[in-house]
């Protein structure tokens, strides 16, 4: 994706096109999962005045409008995403924290299916996977011989 497909989703939702908003689905494009921090300091590249607060509403009205996702997964700060609408889930390492996308296991969304809904109308299963990612797993090993 580029400026312009991203000036057509802000359209499609009819948000205005302006620089902090490109700019922080660009640097939503280029670090998946980021937090705010890093999407911050992605943003300060494009737009230096940009400020802290300016993102954080741009992050807010992006994910309201469901051009972004918004994860947080327990003990972690809240990240981004541009991939949104196919309920996937997430798998997280428990040392660095590092996050990545785990496609759907099984079936259709919601992927899981309730014992008992307790008559909630369920659209959506959120999963987090935890584990180690190769990086600190290897290192762990390593540590230990």
């Amino acid at each position: 994706m580029d400026d312009s497909d991203f000036e057509q989703l802000l359209r499609t939702a009819d948000l205005r096109v302006t620089r902090p908003r490109l700019a922080v689905l660009d640097a939503v494009r280029q670090h998946p999962h980021a937090d705010t921090a890093s999407v911050l300091s992605a943003v300060r590249t494009r737009v230096p005045a940009v400020s802290q607060q300016a993102v954080y509403d741009v992050l807010a009205v992006l994910a309201d409008a469901g051009i972004v996702r918004k994860i947080q997964p327990a003990g972690s700060v809240a990240r981004y995403e541009l991939r949104v609408g196919d309920n996937h889930h997430h798998v997280v390492c428990r040392s660095c924290g590092v996050v990545a996308d785990v496609d759907c296991a099984v079936g259709a969304a919601p992927c899981l299916e309730a014992s008992d809904t307790h008559g909630f109308v369920i659209d959506e299963a959120e999963v987090v996977y935890w584990g180690q990612c190769p990086a600190c797993a290897s290192q762990a090993v390593s540590t230990t011989h």
